[in-house]
């Protein structure tokens, strides 16, 4: 028990002790073992960081901007200075191999570095003379408190790049509900602001259940909210919020889908693939759960994805070596299971089975090896529904168009691949495709950080997306000022038109 870290929420610029008498266990999946014992904050601690971040609103707000990102240009010192430390805290709390949690580090760097930007994003526009004498510029000017609520799959990048950098270059506060089952990397690097500068109360991190995270939801002080999660929770934010009068980004599940025709060329193909599907364990919103194949290759692809599938080594996280880590903890790994042989029952034939993977000396870890489900059929739940685990599901058809039409009956548009060199069909499907991530050729679509995150239909529920240009209005409002100057003959009149400066 000496090992296990009893944690605190990071409220006001320290660690507070919690005095909730409720913790849940966060575990090491790579060996199965409780490494933190995590509070539940109580209804009053989520409060004490909603006021600890309006009052340090005032202040930061009007900070400049220039002043502003200063501090975020030394927290990204730090995240370099500390890459190594936190890519292990991110493979100890999450299960990723070692490149991909180093990857998760390095995308929080990314959003700090587009957040530094925001001297240039935030400028604003003006229009000399818009109406004869008359002049209007426009401002954007940060809101107040945002809440950002964190799910497990990525903990250093979602709320350390996605929302916080932009949200506070901004000028903005935020209180963060970090994810439950990986805490530790946000409540890390959360310490590293405070040590890059950035004055207290600007970031408040706690931990809490879905019943405390509900004051977000209608509390005065709070202006807006960035959520990534399950669809269904996603609904109820923006349902519940946005009636509140809350800006909201609500980032949610996938289904996403690859249609490979048949002038694909297969080992690339099939390479790309196994990256897509069975990277980050499947535990990721852009993962690759389901192609779609024309048929005359379908027979060739599967049996090349499951020839470089079965040979990928599953491992320990923090084993440099390891190609496919964990799955994040025992629930997880049981309902991926299920889902498994769900499928099976569905009828879908199986060409590889992970299940009963055992990794010798870590025989306690949450582990699957990747599993491959061939003939899915479009009425099969296994093929429709968001599983979050290493299985690639195959649907088999005989065209583009019928391919095309199968990907976009699916209710979650997140991202969308074609695998072909053929640059008309390439065309059409970016342009008739639902997703809101396209790659043509390019597995896991996810674009860089001066673009935005762009789900569409049930995978998101707003009106701005985070990241790009997006994530900047999305943390602003605008404030336009228009302004007139009397000269000595119109401050003598005593009438004006009902359009006054407006034609």
């Amino acid at each position: 028990m000496s090992n296990i870290k009893v944690l605190k929420p990071f409220i006001n610029g320290s660690f507070v002790e919690s005095k909730t008498t409720k913790f849940t266990d966060a575990y090491n999946p790579s060996t199965g073992e409780v490494i933190a014992k995590v509070p539940c904050c109580t209804e009053e601690e989520v409060e004490s960081a909603i006021a600890s971040a309006k009052a340090a609103f005032p202040g930061w707000s009007s900070t400049p901007v220039l002043k502003r990102v200063q501090i975020l240009y030394k927290v990204r010192d730090l995240l370099i200075e500390h890459m190594d430390e936190l890519t292990e805290l991110v493979a100890r709390e999450n299960g990723k191999n070692w490149a991909e949690a180093q990857g998760d580090v390095l995308k929080a760097k990314e959003g700090t570095e587009q957040a530094i930007a925001a001297p240039n994003l935030m400028k604003g526009e003006s229009l000399l003379d818009a109406s004869t004498g008359y002049d209007t510029v426009l401002y954007h000017e940060p809101l107040g408190v945002f809440a950002g609520i964190i799910p497990f799959n990525f903990p250093a990048m979602i709320p350390m790049g996605w929302m916080t950098p932009m949200c506070i270059a901004t000028g903005n506060t935020i209180v963060l509900k970090a994810a439950t089952f990986t805490p530790q990397s946000a409540l890390r690097i959360a310490e590293l602001y405070k040590e890059a500068g950035l004055p207290d109360g600007v970031i408040n991190t706690v931990t809490c259940s879905r019943v405390e995270s509900e004051i977000f939801l209608s509390h005065p002080d709070i202006k807006g909210i960035s959520f990534v999660g399950s669809t269904s929770v996603g609904l109820h934010i923006y349902s519940q919020a946005a009636a509140a009068g809350k800006r909201v980004q609500a980032l949610c599940e996938a289904k996403n889908h690859a249609l490979v025709l048949n002038d694909a060329p297969i080992n690339r193909t099939a390479a790309g693939i196994v990256n897509s599907a069975f990277g980050c364990a499947g535990q990721r919103c852009m993962a690759l759960p389901v192609i779609v194949v024309q048929e005359d290759i379908a027979d060739e692809l599967v049996h090349t994805i499951k020839e470089i599938a079965q040979n990928l080594k599953v491992g320990p996280a923090y084993d440099k070596t390891t190609a496919l880590g964990p799955v994040v903890n025992a629930g997880q790994k049981e309902s991926i299971s299920n889902w498994i042989q769900k499928g099976i029952d569905e009828g879908a034939k199986v060409v590889l089975d992970g299940r009963d993977t055992v990794v010798e000396g870590y025989e306690n870890g949450f582990y699957l090896s990747p599993t491959i489900l061939d003939h899915v059929t479009p009425e099969m739940s296994v093929g429709k529904t968001e599983i979050f685990g290493p299985v690639l599901c195959v649907k088999r058809v005989k065209t583009f168009e019928e391919g095309l039409e199968l990907m976009n009956a699916n209710p979650f548009a997140n991202g969308s691949v074609i695998y072909t060199q053929n640059g008309y069909y390439s065309r059409e499907f970016m342009r008739h495709t639902d997703g809101g991530m396209v790659g043509i050729n390019v597995g896991i679509p996810v674009p860089v950080g001066m673009f935005p995150f762009s789900g569409h239909k049930n995978s998101f529920f707003g009106d701005l997306h985070c990241l790009g240009k997006d994530g900047y209005r999305f943390y602003t409002e605008t404030k336009v000022v228009t302004t007139h100057w009397f000269d000595e003959h119109e401050a003598k009149k005593r009438e004006t038109s009902t359009w006054d400066g407006t034609i």
